[in-house]
């Protein structure tokens, strides 16, 4: 019992040590970027942990053939990003010549991954983030004080509280701005001195013992922006900033049997997390993937024309129905068939913009999916049989 009679107190819930939901990139493949740092000794841009051609094969994988180092180890790498290769090699090689690099594309289709693969290769950490809102600060991009330490000592370098921008300015590292063109223009215009002259004022220094208040860029120093092609209510890049970056856009997933296997093995580990397997059968994974596309592309593999929904449907947002029905047939399953749930899963996901793409989705069953069952397709039947649920 707490003071006051009749009030319980909670235990407090200790977290074991090491424990995470989610790993940081450097550490989930600490193997593979160990491995690399010393596999090619080719050479390296000013502050890189290895070389841009390891950089290439640790986000891309060494397509199933293991490497072998100087030293006689081997290790096959695995493939982490589902993309054009050419993207990852223009990413790479923009980051060598320590040049801003702006991702952009559809909501979902894994810029933010690419970002973070990206900085851990490069620099050996993806954590140097900030996080773009409407309430980002200047501040928050470039540095702020010790109030306490501020008011014992005055300003300086021991009270400064160094962005995650200015940080990596000091330590010639990746910094990660994420959603950037949510940034209110203010504090966008904050880049645009980072990127060009490579340094950062900081006036209340200048003065003390000869120092004139200036934080310049160690050589390795650049920026690893993303914004969302769809994002509503954001505020555009100025021009002046926009030529401080290379833009390359990321697009969703050509090949099916790729973003199918890719959500099965995102959907997998997500339930491993929570303890149990993932029991959704292959079919029925393959046809939510394609369901997804269709109602992506507007246009069903058979050339179909499909009604898009104004909800953008990523592989993301598949990943997280995979791992719903997965989670369902784990632990809710009664012996019932986990297809069944698919419907009113995909239900939720188009209606999340608007109420009015339910109509879509009756739609795409009245189309693609009424065609594919008169063909015989049994999966495809039983959905047919299934529109009700969409009611």
């Amino acid at each position: 019992m707490s003071g006051r009679e009749g009030v319980k107190t909670v235990d407090t819930v200790e977290t074991v040590p090491g424990q995470r939901q989610i790993e940081l990139p450097e550490d989930r493949y600490a193997r593979e970027l160990e491995f690399l740092t010393g596999w090619d000794d080719g050479p390296r841009p000013p502050g890189w942990r290895m070389t841009p051609r390891a950089v290439v094969v640790f986000v891309c994988g060494s397509g199933g053939e293991p490497l072998k180092a100087p030293d006689g180890r081997q290790l096959e790498i695995a493939r982490k990003f589902v993309g054009d290769r050419s993207l990852v090699e223009r990413c790479v090689v923009t980051l060598a010549g320590e040049r801003g690099l702006l991702l952009v594309g559809e909501p979902g289709t894994a810029k933010s991954m690419l970002s973070e693969l990206l900085s851990a290769a490069v620099c050996g950490s993806s954590a140097l983030t900030v996080q773009g809102t409407a309430g980002t600060t200047e501040d928050q991009l470039r540095y702020g004080w010790n109030y306490a330490m501020l008011l014992a000592k005055g300003p300086s370098r021991e009270a400064l509280v160094p962005s995650p921008v200015l940080t990596a300015m000091t330590r010639g590292a990746v910094a990660r701005i994420e959603e950037v063109t949510r940034c209110l223009p203010e504090v966008q215009d904050a880049l645009v001195s980072l990127l060009s002259e490579r340094r950062m004022s900081v006036p209340e220094l200048a003065g003390g013992d000869g120092a004139d208040g200036t934080v310049h860029a160690v050589p390795g120093f650049t920026l690893i922006a993303t914004a969302n092609l769809r994002d509503k209510g954001v505020s555009e890049m100025s021009a002046a900033l926009k030529r401080r970056f290379n833009f390359e856009e990321v697009g969703p997933i050509a090949d099916l049997d790729a973003e199918t296997a890719l959500v099965r093995g995102q959907a997998t580990a997500a339930l491993a997390r929570s303890g149990a397997g993932f029991a959704v059968d292959d079919t029925v994974l393959e046809a939510l993937v394609t369901a997804f596309r269709d109602l992506r592309s507007g246009r069903s593999a058979e050339g179909w024309e499909i009604e898009r929904p104004s909800t953008v449907m990523s592989t993301a947002e598949a990943v997280h129905v995979a791992t719903s029905m997965g989670l369902g047939a784990a632990y809710l399953s009664d012996g019932r068939d986990v297809v069944r749930t698919l419907p009113g899963h995909l239900l939720g996901t188009v209606r999340k913009d608007d109420p009015s793409d339910h109509a879509r989705l009756l739609g795409y069953w009245d189309g693609p999916v009424r065609r594919r069952a008169e063909r015989g397709a049994p999966l495809w039947r039983t959905l047919w049989e299934l529109r009700d649920e969409l009611a």
